[in-house]
């Protein structure tokens, strides 16, 4: 509809970090709004942190590849959901990234055959 505004995706990551380029990348070649939260900057809102978790659960936000995962020994520990989640809000390097926010919809880590479907499907609501 004429009146609807254009879609924005919040992308969560680090600027030199390549998949957050990727991403950016991908969106902007398709001429969507980002809005980019560098994690350098500014860290990641607990409350925006919940809404990743309690869609994804917070095991599917650890990137379990990166050098803070295994620098930090995480490998050899039993973490719950919520141990987890804390460990990510004090080191966002934890963080499979980029997350992406479009709406309600969230994704984590570099996922373009969910975004194509966000850009393909109805506009989000919230």
């Amino acid at each position: 509809m004429p009146g609807d505004p254009a879609p924005v995706v919040q992308i969560f990551g680090f600027e030199n970090d390549q998949a957050t380029r990727a991403a950016i990348r991908f969106f902007k070649e398709r001429r969507v709004a980002i809005h980019l939260v560098d994690l350098r900057k500014r860290p990641i809102a607990p409350g925006e942190l919940r809404r990743f978790t309690a869609r994804l659960g917070a095991r599917a936000l650890l990137d379990e590849t990166s050098r803070a995962y295994r620098d930090g020994g995480l490998a050899y520990l039993r973490l719950e959901d919520d141990e987890i989640a804390e460990r990510l809000l004090s080191d966002a390097r934890l963080l499979r990234l980029p997350l992406a926010r479009f709406g309600k919809a969230v994704t984590a880590g570099r996922d373009e055959a969910t975004w194509k479907a966000w850009l393909a499907g109805p506009r989000p609501a919230g």
